[in-house]
């Protein structure tokens, strides 16, 4: 099937390819001898390359050597705090191993291109970080089979590598801080319906998993959460704001309210002081994430290392991208903050 014309000059990697039937991305990890290859392939790869006397272009020695120097980092939402950490994280050990970052958002047809292998996506990367994307076993089992290495964030996986909070967890801190200081009238403002994305899978969502952790515990206190206890404030300050002036107007409004981010509790604490009260004497507010600005609004949280689950992505990746095996789950702990902005019932 071999011989090319020597009118239409040198094999390229595309040529090699087609004829070993399996993309470019395979043949430049199969040439430099990268663990994710399997042994028939990389070898009818090299027969592919000895048939059509290929020789890598030095003007693409990227491409012919498979590697980008490039990761790529997909998000549900781009322009939140947790992300612009996230990615910060990223970037710092991207930048310390000389490796570019290409970021963009986990749409349905991001995911798809991911899932089902386009040929043109693979191709400007090395590997890819996935962030609160929720695939569950089955598709993690899907990106196991890719040619391109992945590490998932936000979610505990097996088949790849991956690193994430226990939500449940730290919805569950939450809710036993606000009963150990004798609250029984709580509300949520919780956030979420926007993201599509996660629930393509129809796996619990990172919004379901904090609810979840939380609700569990009022429970096991003899508390069942009332719908209208229950807000949705887009993981936004103006949302927390519109949330927290709703529960507020109620007939018997709550002593305690969780926000599910603590941007959100930002707009709860600009509603509790526009109405002429004092958060943690009045009503208390607990957050989630320890965001920068926290600390110097007095808010109580619970703290997750957002960057350093950023770097801690970034270096399991490149680790596999080394030759590494699957280093299977790094599970990252969470620290209930304790400030003013909660206290006993008024």
């Amino acid at each position: 099937m071999a011989d090319t014309d020597p009118l239409s000059g040198p094999a390229t990697i595309d040529d090699v390819a087609r004829e070993a039937g399996v993309s470019t991305a395979t043949v430049s990890r199969a040439l430099r001898n990268h663990p994710y290859v399997a042994d028939a392939t990389r070898d009818r790869v090299l027969a592919a390359v000895d048939r059509l006397n290929y020789v890598a272009n030095p003007n693409a020695s990227r491409l012919a050597s498979g590697i980008t120097r490039t990761i790529g980092l997909l998000a549900p939402v781009l322009t939140s705090w947790y992300t612009g950490e996230l990615v910060a994280g990223v970037e710092e050990v991207c930048s310390e191993h000389g490796y570019d970052l290409l970021i963009g958002s986990a749409d349905p047809e991001a995911r798809e291109r991911l899932f089902h292998t386009d040929a043109r996506f693979h191709q400007r990367i090395d590997g890819a970080i996935l962030v609160d994307v929720m695939c569950g076993e089955v598709g993690a089992r899907q990106l196991a089979e890719l040619d391109t290495p992945v590490v998932v964030l936000g979610e505990h996986l097996a088949a790849v590598a991956s690193a994430s909070i226990d939500n449940v967890k730290g919805g569950r801190m939450a809710a036993e801080h606000l009963l150990e200081l004798g609250h029984r009238r709580i509300a949520v403002i919780k956030g979420g319906a926007h993201l599509e994305v996660e629930r393509i899978s129809g796996l619990p969502t990172v919004p379901d998993q904090r609810m979840q952790g939380f609700c569990d515990a009022l429970a096991e206190a003899g508390i069942t959460l009332r719908s209208a206890d229950t807000r949705d404030g887009d993981f936004t300050i103006r949302g927390g704001r519109v949330a927290t002036n709703a529960l507020l107007s109620l007939a018997h409004p709550p002593t305690a309210v969780f926000c599910l981010s603590d941007e959100m509790a930002f707009g709860a604490l600009q509603t509790i002081r526009e109405r002429g009260l004092v958060a943690g004497r009045d009503v208390s507010v607990i957050g989630f994430d320890d965001h920068t600005v926290a600390e110097s609004v007095g808010l109580t949280t619970i703290r997750q290392r957002v960057r350093e689950i950023g770097r801690l992505g970034a270096r399991t990746l490149l680790g596999v991208l080394a030759g590494g095996a699957n280093p299977g789950h790094h599970p990252v702990d969470l620290t209930l903050v304790v400030r003013s902005t909660t206290g006993t019932p008024a």
